[in-house]
Parts: structure tokens; C-alpha cells; sequence
């Protein structure tokens, strides 16, 4: 059973060292707020001078490839890429063995590219919405690198440099548990992650005003359980590491394909189809793809359900390795 005294001892204990770490609060709160203020006013501005075009036939792709200032994206699923015409992320759908295409008539590039279509044998389907702009796009991914920074380098380095200086095998002459252990570093760490994320969200909120269609209480749900699965990895990888060194390198061996293949900067649309798969299993794909649902689509529990139980069952196998793995020694 749970020593809640030796519990609370320790968190209260690493929640002190935290807040006495100015580095750490500048890198976790400010650095997000400035990045989010940074992009949105890099990416303001609007190019009318290049055309993206979903495409549901293959070789209609290939037919119209050589056409300039226009990119066409090859696309299997009709209903997403319609979304996407509806959120100005396509300019127009077309498809080539039905001879129709979709634009948005609020879209000035849908516009020209209508005038261009209607001239010939191709099916107008009007579909309307709101552009979205792209730091409403962006806001998961910031927030959530941001929590993968402070889950497995607030977990796992922590952890090990414990273990490397001999706090570890201090505390294991003390009746503190190895259970109690994890639990306050999860504990302290969770809430902390929460806190920032939360506080960061309102501030810039507030001051671009971005787009939640959503739940604000599904969307925190979505932040909770993704903080529990990147804390759970860098628990993981803590386990039995000896140094900080190794350390180092197993956290960026594990940061930085998250970073790049979750979509947190960039759309993964025309990447290979094995690129996106990969990215599948990563479970910051599944906490930023979750969000941008709520925030952008105003997904509900039931449409995200998948991604959530994805990251239910990850959470649960690093935890459950983390803590059978773990060592007080290196």
C-alpha cells in the first residue's frame, strides 16, 4: 500500500525544485507564448500565386502534373478532402472519373480556379467555410512539442541524473517505495505540464483569438491523456539508464521523428504512404491530430475515440515497463 506521507514528501519535494529552476519555467512558458506570437506573424500574409489541388484520380494527377504555380495532391478520401476545400487547406478537389470538382466560392484562389474549370467537361459542386489560418492549424503542434519536451526530458533526464549522482541509491535505504517513487515524479510532472499548457492556451487565445469548435473539456481531456503518454515513455526509457549521456541520446533518438513526422509544423498529405503510417504510431501524432479535430472540426469523444484509445493503451504498456524495469542503481 501506498505511503502517502513518503508520497507527498516527494512531490512536494521535486514540485521545489521545479519552481527554483528559472531556466526551466523560461523555456516551458515563455518560449511556447513567443514561438505561437512569432509564427502567426511570419505566416499573416496570404500567397495567391500558388494553387493546391486534391485530386481523387491518379491519373488525372499525372495529366495535369505539369501545369505550373498549381501542386496537386493525390487523395483517397473524398469527405476529408472536401473538409479540406471547405478550411481553404485545398484550393479544389477534382475528380477526373466523374468529371467534378469542388470549390469554395469564398476562396479567391477557388475563384480563379472555377473560371479555369468551368470551361471545361468538369461538374461544379460548390461547398463553403471558413479559411483557417495557419497558426490555428499550428496551436496543437506547438503545444504539443512543447509537452513532449517537458514529459520526457522532465521525466526521463530527471530520473537519471538522480540515478548518476546517488539520490537514487539514498532513497533506497528510505522506506520510500519504488511505486511511491514513479507515482510522485508522474504526479508532479503531469500537473505541471497541465498547468503550463493551459496557461499558455488562454494567453494566446486571448490575444489571436484562435478557433475552437469543440469542447474545451474534451480538448483538456485530449491534453491530459497525451501528458500521461509522453510522461509514461520518458518513464520508460528512464528505467535502467545509467548516465546522462545515454540519456541525452535516447530522448533526442525519441524527440526528434516525433518532432518531424507528427505534423506539428507541416501536413504529411504528400509524404509517402509508409511516412504516414510510421507516424501513426507515434503518440504525439495522435494527441496533436485529437486536438486540431476539436479545435478545428469540433470533433466530439465518439470521433476521436481511436486516437484515444491508442494513447489509453501506450500510456499503459510504457507505465507498466517503466516501473517493472526500473532500478535505484545504474
Amino acid at each position: 500500500m501506498i505511503g502517502l506521507r513518503r508520497f507527498l514528501a516527494v512531490l512536494a519535494a521535486r514540485n521545489r525544485e521545479f519552481i527554483r529552476d528559472r531556466s526551466s519555467w523560461a523555456w516551458n512558458v515563455i518560449f511556447p507564448v513567443l514561438l505561437v506570437i512569432g509564427l502567426s506573424i511570419v505566416f499573416s500574409g496570404e500567397d495567391q500565386t500558388r494553387f493546391r489541388v486534391g485530386v481523387l484520380s491518379y491519373d488525372t494527377a499525372h495529366e495535369l502534373s505539369d501545369q505550373r504555380y498549381t501542386s496537386f495532391l493525390h487523395v483517397d478520401d473524398e469527405n476529408e478532402a472536401i473538409r479540406k476545400v471547405e478550411r481553404h487547406q485545398l484550393d479544389a478537389l477534382i475528380d477526373g472519373s466523374t468529371k467534378r470538382y469542388w470549390i469554395n466560392e469564398t476562396s479567391p484562389n477557388g475563384y480563379v480556379l472555377d473560371q479555369l474549370l468551368s470551361r471545361g467537361d468538369y461538374q461544379r459542386e460548390p461547398v463553403t467555410g471558413n479559411a483557417v489560418r495557419y497558426i490555428d492549424w499550428v496551436l496543437p503542434g506547438i503545444l504539443g512539442v512543447n509537452m513532449m519536451f517537458a514529459s520526457l526530458f522532465g521525466v526521463g533526464y530527471v530520473i537519471v541524473r538522480y540515478r548518476k549522482s546517488g539520490v537514487l541509491r539514498r532513497l533506497k535505504a528510505t522506506p520510500l517505495s519504488a511505486f511511491e517513487f514513479l507515482a510522485a515524479q508522474i504526479v508532479s510532472r503531469l500537473w505541471l505540464i497541465l498547468a503550463v499548457a493551459t496557461t499558455v492556451f488562454i494567453g494566446t487565445h486571448w490575444l489571436l483569438d484562435f478557433t475552437v469548435r469543440g469542447s474545451y473539456l474534451l480538448l483538456f481531456f485530449v491534453l491530459l491523456l497525451g501528458a500521461l503518454s509522453l510522461i509514461s515513455l520518458g518513464l520508460l526509457m528512464a528505467s535502467r539508464t545509467p548516465s546522462e549521456e545515454l540519456a541525452g541520446g535516447l530522448l533526442n533518438l525519441a524527440t526528434w521523428p516525433m518532432m518531424l513526422l507528427s505534423g506539428a509544423w507541416f501536413t504529411l498529405d504528400a509524404a509517402p504512404r509508409w511516412v504516414q503510417l510510421a507516424a501513426e504510431i507515434l503518440p504525439l501524432t495522435q494527441v496533436i491530430a485529437a486536438a486540431r479535430a476539436v479545435m478545428i472540426d469540433g470533433a466530439g469523444f465518439v470521433d476521436i475515440a481511436p486516437r484515444l484509445l491508442m494513447l489509453a493503451v501506450f500510456t499503459l504498456v510504457c507505465m507498466v515497463l517503466g516501473a517493472r524495469l526500473f532500478r535505484w542503481e545504474g
